[in-house]
């Protein structure tokens, strides 16, 4: 029969071995969860390098295919000519507005007045020949200026386009630059000296 003392000994040791076995238990808990947590974040670092390197590819890929940068075309000029400056091309711009502007106002006052001689030859029933000779005169003379004005208009808007699409300077005939020192004297010019003496012996 054993010693009293002995089973108290041997019940103590049993339940300092569970005790053991708990906390071991316990604390291998942590330690499995630990490596998935470290592959959940290994999983997720990766997918973030690969999403960078996705983008940087695609941005690479966009400048590789990205076409040049076209330089505006110049205006053209002869040889010997020095090339046209932004000032000169936005002179040439400013004088072409300018006398667009001046040719709307002629038109508008010749039509004017060519309203008033019509409405003031219908009203003078009394007028002897010569006041109707001198009315109907005028009244010539106001539609003339305004056709021709409304002709210089024409030209001059054709001038402002020519600008915009870049043909600016360069013969509608025979294609060579008309040249800049006679476009910067005849802003409306769309023949070089040679095309125009030609159109003008015919």
């Amino acid at each position: 029969m054993p010693h009293p003392d002995a089973g108290g000994s041997t019940r103590g040791e049993g339940g300092a071995a569970m005790v053991a076995r708990k906390s071991a238990a316990k604390s291998a808990r942590p330690q499995q969860a630990a490596p998935a947590k470290k592959a959940a974040a290994g999983k997720q670092g990766s997918g973030t390098a690969r999403s960078r390197t996705g983008r940087g590819h695609t941005a690479m890929t966009a400048n590789e295919t990205a076409p040049p940068a076209r330089e505006p075309a110049g205006l053209p000029v002869r040889p010997g000519e020095e090339p046209w400056t932004a000032a000169e091309a936005g002179e040439a711009r400013a004088q072409l507005d300018d006398d667009a502007a001046r040719l709307r106002e002629e038109i508008r006052l010749s039509e004017a007045a060519v309203s008033g001689l019509m409405r003031d030859s219908g009203d003078g029933a009394g007028d002897d020949q010569a006041d109707v000779g001198t009315k109907n005169i005028s009244r010539e003379h106001e539609m003339s200026l305004a056709d021709n004005a409304r002709e210089m208009l024409i030209q001059t808007e054709h001038a402002l386009e020519r600008l915009d699409n870049g043909t600016y300077g360069r013969c509608e005939s025979c294609g060579n630059p008309i040249g800049k020192a006679r476009v910067l004297a005849f802003p409306r010019a769309t023949l070089c000296v040679e095309c125009k003496q030609r159109t003008e012996r015919r």
